[in-house]
Parts: structure tokens; C-alpha cells; sequence
């Protein structure tokens, strides 16, 4: 499922080695393995004998390749080669962009996949996440910056990132999606309307979805309780794919 014949750049990650079965955190745009909810799956799994991974996308945190070079497509091939480090089917708990990734590999490559955790999932953000004058200044400029809340520095995107999402839109229509899906989403959220979570729950074909709403939660969802929440949905999943 490469994009092109060019090999990946080297990427970084940290497993933990238990009983199965393995999860896979996918991390969000321009994020890395250093997150809290990254930190605090390894340091559950640790707790509990389970087989987790966290891992910087390439161009991201640790691993090789420029950031501006990457696109949405090159990630999930990313998350695919973190997915050979396992002999079963893995739990993919995927945050923001990690969730449509997450959603991606679940619908094109079931034979990898026993559950699906979305936390504050953005498939298609390319589309709704981008006004008509940002869509133009990507095509005409070809990047654009914002300020962040997250950082000091402005949350860069590029015109081939933009277009590799484009190209990758799922919530037209039905998902062809049928493992257990939980998806946590907050109604304060600034950066993911929590009516499009809504929207993804009804659209996903799986019978085994679960919608929580948290009324007070923020997009990064990185409180105690907002990762109390993200574990028990881990552990609630069915253990068999």
C-alpha cells in the first residue's frame, strides 16, 4: 500500500513487550510518541502485561525524513510497518489525524486489526478543517501556517499533505468498517466538532460501535480522567478480532 517505491525514512518507536493483544498508538498532525496519552498507554501496558507500541511518524519527533516532505498516505504506510512488529491483530487507538489513519487501515487491511479507539477522531479534516481561502493559499503558496495552542511555534501544512488527505476522504458515505469501534470525543472541542463524531458513529457499518461524549472535554482529551476513559476502552474491547 506504498504510495511510491521510495523506502520510508528509519522511524522511531518504543515497544512494549506482553500478552496481546498488541495496541498501536497512532499519534495526531504534527505530533509524536511524547504525548501524554502515548505515555500513559506504555506506562498501562507496563502495569498490566500488555504489548503496546508508540512511534513518531516520519518527519516527526525522533524518526527520519523532513516534515514538510510527508503526506497522509506515508503515514499510514508508517503505522503499517509499526503493524509488522506484530504476529496478531493489534488494537489501534488513534488520536485526532491518528484516528483517520486508524480508520484507513481498519477498513483496508482488516486482517491487521481487533478494535479501533478514536480519540477525538479527524478523518477528512483536510476538507471541513480548512477554509476556502486556506485551501486556495495551499494551492497557489503551497503551505500555510497557524498559530498553535500547543506550541510556541505555528502548526505548518503543505500543499501535498493537504492533497494526499483530499484523496483519502472516507465520510461520504458508509465505512466499510466491522470491528469493535469506541470513540471518545469532547463537546469542547475547538478543533473536531463533536457532531461529526456523531456522524462517523452512524456511518461506520460495524455493529459494535460506542460513542462517549464528554461534556467538558477539550481536543486533547489528556486529562486523568479523559485517559481513565481511553483505557477502559482498550480493555472493554472484545479480546478476540
Amino acid at each position: 500500500m506504498a504510495e511510491t517505491d521510495t523506502p520510508r525514512p528509519a522511524l522511531a518507536y518504543h515497544l512494549t513487550t506482553g500478552k496481546g493483544p498488541p495496541v498501536l498508538f497512532l499519534p495526531g498532525y504534527a505530533s509524536d510518541m511524547e504525548g501524554s496519552k502515548a505515555l500513559a498507554l506504555e506506562a498501562w501496558a507496563e502495569r498490566t502485561g500488555r504489548t503496546f507500541v508508540r512511534f513518531d511518524y516520519a518527519g516527526c519527533g525522533a524518526s527520519g525524513g523532513a516534515f514538510e516532505e510527508q503526506t497522509l498516505t506515508g503515514w499510514r504506510d508508517d503505522a503499517l510497518a509499526m503493524l509488522d512488529l506484530f504476529g496478531e491483530p493489534a488494537i489501534l487507538v488513534g488520536s485526532s489525524m491518528g484516528g483517520w489513519i486508524a480508520l484507513m487501515i481498519a477498513r483496508d487491511r482488516p486482517e491487521l486489526v481487533a478494535g479501533l479507539v478514536g480519540i477525538a477522531p479527524a478523518p477528512d479534516f483536510t476538507d471541513w478543517g480548512f477554509s476556502m481561502d486556506e485551501k486556495m493559499e495551499l494551492l497557489q503558496q503551497g503551505r500555510i501556517e497557524r498559530p498553535s495552542a500547543y506550541s510556541d511555534q505555528p502548526t505548518v501544512f503543505i500543499s501535498r499533505f493537504w492533497q494526499s488527505g483530499e484523496a483519502s476522504r472516507l465520510t461520504a458515505g458508509s465505512i466499510a468498517i466491522h470491528c469493535p469501534v469506541r470513540l471518545i470525543q469532547g463537546q469542547r472541542d475547538d478543533d473536531v466538532p463533536w457532531s461529526r463524531t456523531l456522524h462517523l458513529a452512524q456511518i461506520l457499518r460495524s455493529a459494535e460501535v460506542q460513542l462517549t461524549l464528554v461534556k467538558d472535554g477539550d481536543h486533547r482529551l489528556s486529562r486523568d480522567g479523559d485517559i481513565a476513559l481511553m483505557i477502559a476502552a482498550i480493555e472493554g474491547l472484545p479480546r478476540s478480532s
